[in-house]
């Protein structure tokens, strides 16, 4: 089913969003019946987790620009750094309450703060940590044991033997409960899961590079046996990525069935009184699902075109500062937010120049043919940087180097195409995401277009990581998905819209 990718196309096309569908689709959120933020296993008991981690002292610029560390012998990951590593990509930083209740943010930003990301972790046998399979609550920081003993080989078995996995002392697996999300964005939640899990990951391989541990994001693997390891369905529950983190010379223990592995049959508390299920989503997971090791491995030796056309327009080469701030990843992740006014104000072209630079060095992906490969094309409308006039550009990530497209002031549409949110037009630069579809499902198949979204999320995470270390804001935002396209045509005919970030200076809107 991976290779009909007229799945995609109709999922895509149903989630657009317009000027009309938005006028004509009204949606009233069931406040009494908001998903729970956190999955409760009532029945085990929890693993307390250390909560003083060991400072990286890594500067956050440095950790989010590093697209891997390599292994020099055996890699193990310390518990303390495991439990870094999960409270600075998905733990509770702060906490607000307001009358209808209290909001737990996290590390990494989530689309309306619903936080659909779960997060399981399968180990060898660690200091201070036995083998197992275990579920991460961010709530209380700690660990549930799922299973007892080194469950690594499914994994293995999963991905088609991938190297990472197989010499992984430890894995991460990501999974999204779809109706966290689909409470409030209904259909076009599935491709915020990706976005969501984006973010987290961005911190989680900032982390992984600041401890100096070995990490590699894995998206191709066989669905039915990740789901069986974590005891989801598959269904209201979906399998979004894995994270291998650290390097062993030896590999996983082999499993020759997958029947080796009993059903988990344990009781988890209900997110809500009541529960939505979206076909749309079930049938766009199923359709980009894999179902044997041979069709992972041919997943994951073909690869999209990523290649610029050549220019056309003048070329205004960026200038990255020389002396980068010194603060921490940690330090960063915790003070971080969504900026919910940007000030209109003007940001230098050295603070665009750097975040873009820091933020597009690569990730290392068994989705991409290496780290410094990059599927979504980068276009911006610049609204106010010193240096650099307004206007509408297309970024030349491997010249480092922006190219003007539309000339003048373009804050007023920048707004509209962000679903008429002032953030779009009042940020300093708004960034659009954006793919050729044709390209990426012709090789990928219906799950390039899980890929495509997650690398945005993950890029995105990057861009919040290195504005608030400049003392910038940056947000999110969700967008008008065709004149996206129209408007920056004709450079980008045939493209569609992925993903928007603008970034800016934080502060009050000043009076018009």
């Amino acid at each position: 089913m991976n290779s009909e990718t007229e799945a995609a196309w109709q999922y895509h096309n149903q989630t657009k969003h317009s000027y009309w569908s938005i006028r004509t689709t009204a949606h009233y959120l069931d406040w009494a019946n908001q998903p729970s933020p956190f999955k409760v296993y009532p029945e085990i008991e929890p693993i307390a987790l250390p909560r003083e981690f060991t400072p990286t002292g890594v500067p956050a610029l440095e950790a989010i620009a590093s697209t891997g560390t390599e292994a020099h012998g055996d890699v193990m990951p310390t518990l303390d750094q495991l439990a870094s590593i999960l409270f600075y990509s998905a733990g509770v930083t702060k906490q607000k309450t307001y009358p209808g209740g209290t909001i737990y943010f996290r590390a990494a930003a989530c689309a309306g703060a619903l936080y659909p990301v779960e997060i399981y972790v399968v180990c060898a046998e660690l200091e201070g940590l036995t083998a197992g399979v275990y579920h991460f609550n961010p709530g209380d920081f700690a660990l549930r044991r799922l299973r007892d003993g080194d469950y690594r080989g499914v994994l293995v078995r999963a991905t088609a033997n991938e190297s990472s996995i197989a010499h992984a002392p430890v894995a991460l697996v990501y999974t999204a409960i779809s109706w966290r999300s689909t409470w409030k964005y209904r259909d076009r939640a599935y491709r915020y899961h990706f976005w969501d899990n984006g973010m987290i990951a961005a911190n989680a391989l900032a982390m992984a590079a600041a401890h100096s541990i070995p990490a590699e994001l894995v998206m191709g693997f066989v669905e039915s046996d990740m789901n069986r390891l974590v005891g989801i369905d598959g269904k209201r529950e979906l399998a979004l990525s894995l994270i291998a983190l650290g390097r062993s010379k030896e590999t996983a223990p082999a499993l020759s069935s997958i029947e080796e592995i009993p059903e988990l049959k344990i009781q988890v508390a209900p997110l809500s009184y009541s529960q939505v299920d979206y076909q749309s989503i079930q049938e766009m997971h199923a359709a980009s699902s894999l179902e044997s090791g041979d069709e992972v491995v041919e997943w994951r030796n073909v690869h999209a075109d990523c290649a610029a056309p050549q220019a056309a327009g003048k070329v205004i080469y960026l200038s990255p500062a020389a002396n980068l701030p010194r603060v921490t990843i940690e330090e960063v992740i915790e003070r971080r937010a969504s900026t919910r006014r940007f000030a209109r104000k003007a940001i230098s072209l050295s603070d665009l120049s750097t975040i873009l630079d820091c933020a597009t060095r690569g990730i290392g992906a068994d989705l991409l043919p290496d780290s410094k490969a990059q599927l979504n094309d980068l276009y911006l409308i610049v609204n106010r940087v010193d240096g650099l006039a307004s206007g509408a550009y297309f970024y030349r990530r491997d010249e480092r180097a922006v190219e003007l497209l539309k000339e003048g002031d373009k804050s007023e549409r920048a707004a509209y195409l962000t679903l008429e949110q002032d953030l779009g037009g009042d940020s300093s630069v708004t960034v659009f995401f954006m793919y050729d579809m044709n390209k990426l499902l012709a090789a990928y198949g219906n799950r390039g277009y899980r890929a495509v979204q997650m690398e945005a999320g993950i890029i995105g995470g990057k861009i919040y990581i290195a504005s608030y270390t400049l003392g910038r804001g940056a947000t999110g935002l969700t967008f008008y998905d065709d004149d996206v396209t129209e408007f920056f045509s004709p450079h980008a005919a045939g493209k569609s819209c992925i993903f928007v970030m603008a970034v800016g200076v934080p502060g009050k809107r000043p009076m018009l």
